[in-house]
């Protein structure tokens, strides 16, 4: 396995494990590779420090201890850019002040467009079509620029 730190033509950074440098090739070559931050798939490889020990001798240095999950972060997912910290905060503030109701929502959504359902602060998954059709339909949906945690790595 190796680790690279790959950067999108929009100039976003992140960082991705691959089986080989042949096996990221592949992806890449088939699109198949696209940007954690927009999703953008004009992605390369990025400048990056190896991972070097001192000697065969010297111990490693320790993995830094996780923390238990969905309460902190890891590195990887800490937003350093301006963009990716407003879309952090905006996942944050509809975590704390919606409820997640997963693949129903836009079963949810309607129901309380037509007022069968009381209205509330809803999010989850919708496949396009239906999206599409809320849309067209008139319900107020929009996209969000994130997926949500239960699917992130």
């Amino acid at each position: 396995m190796i680790k690279f730190t790959l950067k999108c033509n929009q100039d976003h950074q992140f960082e991705s494990w691959f089986q080989s440098a042949e096996a990221f090739d592949k992806l890449d070559a088939a699109g198949m590779v696209s940007c954690a931050v927009c999703g953008s798939d004009s992605v390369t490889k990025a400048l990056m420090a190896p991972s070097v020990r001192a000697s065969r001798n010297a111990a490693p240095v320790p993995a830094p201890t996780s923390a238990a999950p969905d309460t902190e972060p890891s590195r990887l997912s800490v937003p350093t850019d301006p963009r990716g910290k407003a879309i952090a905060e905006l996942r944050t503030q509809i975590e704390q002040n919606s409820e997640y109701v997963g693949l129903e929502f836009a079963a949810q959504a309607r129901d309380m467009h037509d007022g069968l359902t009381r209205n509330r602060a809803i999010y989850g998954e919708a496949k396009p079509e239906e999206a599409r059709k809320l849309i067209d339909d008139g319900v107020p949906v929009l996209p969000l620029p994130f997926v949500p945690r239960r699917k992130a790595n």
